[in-house]
């Protein structure tokens, strides 16, 4: 059964009743503007990411991704409605349009970008998959997991990457999934499982999560790539066109040495790629169908990549993780964002 033959049995969309890859009647960016808000989906709690604090406010560097996107659109990078999704359930709510756009730490692959009519459009963390033990068990390397069980979450690429590796290394594994990631955190800290396994960022991200921290390490081993990114349902190009550049805004700021606190004064820089970007000069927010201070909107309210990066992964968050392959090209990374020209 197909992903769209699904959602129609399930009815969990009745907007979404053609093929993927055709228009709807309303172009996303329409139905966006009537509703005053951008409605993103997110995850059920992974800081760094995506996580809500006792105020109910919303931080991460995938949220940065969806209040660029509002900063572009309304000049409000505080127009979002969030909409916490599990991974099983992310594909299947937006397609049934519950959100318009996934900014969920969600791996980019073959089958998801083509057999679930997904587009994504940029990667906004390099991360490989790893495994996290307890150290009292010993281990130093995921090597020696031989017949451990797993705690995995359910509906991601994670248990195929590990089942790759452990036949690859003539290993077996035992696989015990959860849908939500609070439950994969209780069941690792519990004991259920002799390790835990998932994108290397949420490991890092969820161990703050456990009762004592300093009691776990995750291993050198790095099984994966997992690009992850923001996705979006296929059909509508200048939707993904503003999600994709808007994203792309923040990394070229930073190329350009622009950021939230020198902005205004940069508006006056002779380079042509500066006022283009900001709107000085050009015409980029009108071939988006946007206001032309998009981008000036998105690095004021927002910030650039690097902004974003350290306030909430990096050196200024709780996580400490180094920008490694999540650097600019120019200091050996791979973010790269195409010309604004």
């Amino acid at each position: 059964m197909s992903l769209r033959q699904e959602i129609l049995r399930l009815g969990l969309g009745a907007a979404f009743v053609m093929t993927a890859g055709t228009a709807t009647a309303a172009s996303t960016l329409e139905t966006t503007q009537k509703n005053d808000e951008v409605a993103c989906g997110v995850s059920q709690g992974l800081p760094g990411f995506s996580s809500v604090d006792d105020q109910g406010v919303w931080s991460g560097i995938d949220v940065d991704v969806c209040r660029a996107v509002a900063a572009a659109i309304f000049g409000d990078a505080d127009k979002v409605r969030y909409r916490p999704s599990s991974s099983k359930e992310r594909f299947t709510a937006l397609h049934a349009g519950e959100f318009d756009v996934l900014s969920r730490n969600t791996t980019w692959s073959l089958t998801r970008d083509t057999a679930q009519s997904l587009d994504f459009v940029a990667v906004n963390y390099y991360d490989g998959q790893g495994f996290m033990v307890r150290k009292e068990l010993g281990v130093d390397s995921a090597l020696e997991l031989d017949g451990a069980t797993l705690c995995i979450n359910a509906g991601t690429t994670t248990e195929l990457n590990a089942a790759d590796y452990f036949r690859t290394n003539g290993m077996s594994f035992e696989a015990v999934t959860f849908e939500k990631s609070d439950e994969v955190v209780a069941a690792y800290d519990s004991g259920r499982c002799d390790a835990w396994t998932t994108d290397a960022s949420g490991l890092y991200s969820n161990r703050i999560k456990l009762a004592n921290p300093a009691d776990h390490k995750v291993l050198p081993e790095i099984i994966s790539k997992e690009p992850l990114g923001p996705a979006v349902r296929q059909g509508d190009d200048q939707w993904a066109d503003i999600i994709r550049w808007s994203f792309y805004a923040m990394v070229a700021a930073e190329e350009l040495g622009i950021n939230a606190a020198n902005v205004d004064q940069m508006k006056s820089s002779p380079n042509p790629e500066i006022q283009r970007l900001l709107g000085v000069s050009g015409t980029m927010g009108e071939k988006l169908g946007l206001r032309a201070d998009w981008a000036y909107q998105i690095i004021k309210q927002v910030g650039n990549y690097s902004e974003s990066f350290e306030r909430n992964l990096g050196e200024n968050s709780h996580l400490k993780i180094s920008r490694g392959l999540n650097a600019l090209w120019t200091e050996g990374g791979l973010m790269y964002t195409p010309p604004v020209r």
